[in-house]
This record gives structure tokens, sequence and C-alpha cells, in this order.
């Protein structure tokens, strides 16, 4: 491999992570994926437009496989494969939505889809995919891309966050080395054991993206009612969990920086030997194996940290239909194709990402480690191995958004002193309450 294709693949690798941060439809990869008549006659061929994140050019030869494979078994049914830049997708696929131009097929995550469910605009799947088809699919993943009662989308690649640690700071701090904190109480025990020994930090708490709502939840706290329109964290809990961030601030457990800063700090922390743990997914131990090659040899991995729920969260990416898609069986027909369980393990062998279809962890691949297994293989082990008790923790929710930095900015407060914990929450569950109401 040279190293131009290695640097491409694992910032690629990192790119399908941040959203993020699959048995067959069939017996195989290359049987019609339904069962039912396919779309498209010798008399009446069609094109099917697909969309993806930012795949290009590293998974070229893998997903024109999947396409020629799919031709081959719809001979009928073309495929036209279409890359999009990351920081661009939301924008251009709102744009073709509304200019009536929509891709027949697109690769969004489930929180960025649900933005085009709330306005009707994508099929639902529960209606489109057969019973027995859709049943293969981890349930909780299936439902983690239901908007207002309807399944927007199929579940495609995961990410379930580990607990990577630097086995070196742990002896450092006359830590066991082969015992990482399971919980959140042990964490913030660790954390003053390792400042107090060491003079550095634990772990970095990313604040950004979904991490704080989803630590919120592993912690027991619920966030909303059941039909997400009254806010539902201003409770004991809620308190207790604002109160573990604002400890750890106050008594300079964490760095300064987790209020303006996020995940990708912490990566950059951890590979500079800065911070001892790093929740995250495995995928990003490619970049430490790339920049910190000693800190990949010292990592050990286990389960992640949760609370007394023992909730796990799992990142999802999907695979949407918009409704105006002219060859809509078609186009279904291809997305059960490429996230079966043979194209998915195939997939998943090329970067550190795990299948959505349960079958799929059967393949020795995410349950043995090979002879002179890296700290990445074993990282791969653990996260599958605790992926069916995994759930997507933070459902699609109108206005996402404007409740994620309502939730940030109260925690910040608090942290700063600005506010009481009480006061903090007080005002997250106004802002909520308002923004759900909506």
């Amino acid at each position: 491999m040279n190293t131009m294709f290695k640097n491409g693949k694992f910032l690629l690798t990192l790119m399908l992570m941040f959203a993020m941060l699959f048995t067959a439809a069939c017996n195989s990869s290359k049987s019609s994926s339904t069962g039912e008549q396919k779309e498209g006659t010798k008399e009446d061929p069609v094109e099917i437009e697909f969309w993806t994140m930012q795949l290009s050019p590293t998974f070229d030869d893998y997903l024109n496989g999947v396409i020629a494979d799919f031709e081959k078994e719809n001979p009928n049914v073309k495929v036209k494969w279409v890359d999009i830049p990351w920081g661009d997708m939301e924008t251009k696929i709102l744009s073709a939505v509304a200019s009536k131009t929509a891709p027949d097929v697109a690769n969004l995550n489930p929180q960025f889809a649900a933005k085009l469910a709330e306005l009707d605009a994508l099929v639902d799947m529960d209606e489109m995919v057969p019973e027995d088809v859709k049943s293969k699919y981890f349930e909780n993943i299936w439902s983690s891309n239901t908007f207002d009662g309807k399944t927007f989308g199929i579940p495609w690649y995961l990410s379930s966050q580990v607990t990577m640690y630097n086995s070196d700071i742990f002896k450092e701090a006359g830590l066991d080395p082969e015992k990482a904190p399971a919980t959140f109480e042990e964490l913030s025990d660790v954390a003053k054991t390792i400042k107090d020994k060491t003079g550095k930090y634990a772990f970095f708490p990313a604040l950004d993206g979904s991490h704080l709502l989803e630590t919120m939840v592993m912690m027991g706290v619920d966030l909303t009612n059941e039909d997400m329109t009254k806010a539902t964290f201003n409770t004991p809990e809620g308190k207790e969990a604002f109160n573990f961030f604002v400890d750890l601030y106050k008594n300079d457990l964490i760095p300064r920086e987790v209020l303006t800063e996020g995940h990708s700090k912490a990566v950059d922390l951890y590979q500079a030997g800065e911070i001892a743990i790093l929740p995250s997914g495995p995928q990003f131990l490619t970049i430490v194996e790339e920049n910190a090659p000693d800190i990949l040899k010292a990592t050990r991995t286990a389960p992640i940290i949760t609370g007394d729920t023992n909730k796990k969260n799992v990142a999802a990416m999907n695979v949407v239909v918009p409704k105006q898609s002219e060859h809509q069986k078609a186009a279904v027909d291809f997305s059960i194709f490429l996230t079966n369980a043979e194209n998915q393990v195939e997939f998943d062998k090329q970067t550190a990402i795990l299948p959505s279809i349960e079958t799929a962890l059967d393949d020795p691949y995410f349950s043995e480690e090979p002879a002179d297994a890296t700290p990445i293989d074993k990282a791969r082990i653990v996260s599958a191995g605790q992926l069916k008790d995994s759930e997507v923790l933070i459902p699609p929710m109108k206005n996402f958004e404007e409740l994620r930095t309502a939730m940030n900015e109260a925690l910040h407060a608090a942290m700063l002193g600005d506010m009481t914990v009480d006061e903090a929450l007080d005002q997250a569950e106004m802002k909520w309450n308002e923004t759900l109401s909506k």
C-alpha cells in the first residue's frame, strides 16, 4: 500500500465516523434483493442515481464492484454513483429536494435524514422492505431510523464506541494497566488518581455533537417524554449528570478546552500522551497508528464506560430513498443489496466499521483475533462484541441543533460558575420546552 493511499484511507475512515463519527437480503449478494419481480424490462430500462458522502476514491473498487454485481443481477437497472464532499451533502440534497432533482438513493446519518423525513420527503421503509428482510437488521438500529411513526432509512454501517486507554500512564499512576474504569463513578476516581500521581488528565469529555446527550442517557436521564413534546431531564438524575461534569471541571480534573473544543481535540491529546483515556470508535486508532505508534503500542481496549443503566451508544449511517424517485422499487432493491450481509462484511474489512445486519457478526473477523493482533484488531473485537447490546441513544428529533445547543450552553454556564446546576437545568428545560412545542 503506497503512502498516498494509506493516508487517504485513514482520513476517509475518520470522515465515515463523524456523523458520526449488514445477512444478505437473499442467500447471496448476487441474488434478487426482495424476491419480487424486478423493476425494468428489456423495453423499460431504468437508471437510478446513488449519492454517497466522500467515499471516493478510497472505496471506488468496493462500491463499483457492488454496483456491477447488482447490475448483473438486475440487467435492466443501471446505477449512477455520485460522490458528494462531506461538507456539501446537506446543502446539495436539500437543494435537490427543493428543485425536484433528488437522487434515488442517498447515504445520510439519522439526524440529518430526519430533516428530510420531517418534510415527508422520504419513502417509508416499513412499507417498502419485506418483513423477512427487515428482520435481519438489528432491531434497535432499524428503529433508530424512525420519525413521526415512519421508518425513513435502511441502516448501513455502524460504529460502537469503546474505551481505549494508555496502559503506560495507568502504570505511572499506580493503577492496574489491564483494568479500565467501567462506570462514570469509577472514571471520576481514576481521574483524580491520575492527576494526583502524574499531573496528567485522565480524559477529555467531548461535549460537541451528540456526546453530552448520549452521556446523560447512559447516566439514566430521560431527555423527553415519549412523544417528544416536553423535556423530562430536570430531575435528580439530570442534576447528577450535570454535577459530574461540573465537579470534574472545578477540581481541574479535565482540561479547560472542553468548553471550546470537541472530540478531535480528545484524539489529539491522546496521541500526544497527554490524556490516558479515549472513549471513541476504534477507527480513531488509525490516526494514532499514523502519528504516534508508541502510544498505539501502549493502548489497551475495554468496553465503553457507562452508567448504572448499562446502556451503550452506537452511531449509525443509513441509506434513504426520496419520494421524488421515479423508480422507488429499484432504489429500495439496490439499498437492500448494498447493505446485505456479504457486502457489509466486505466493506467492514476495508475500514473500521461494523455491520447493521446481525448475522454478519458471525464472520470470524469480528470475534477472533488474528495472529500478532494489533491494538486496532483488539479494539474491533471489543467493539463488535458489545454491538448487540448497543443502541442509538439519541433518536431523530425535530430542531435537534437547537436542543443540543441549549443543553450545552446550560452545562457550560454551570461549569463556569455563571449559574448553579439547578439554574442551568431550569434554563435548559425552558428552552427545550419552547423548541419541542414548535
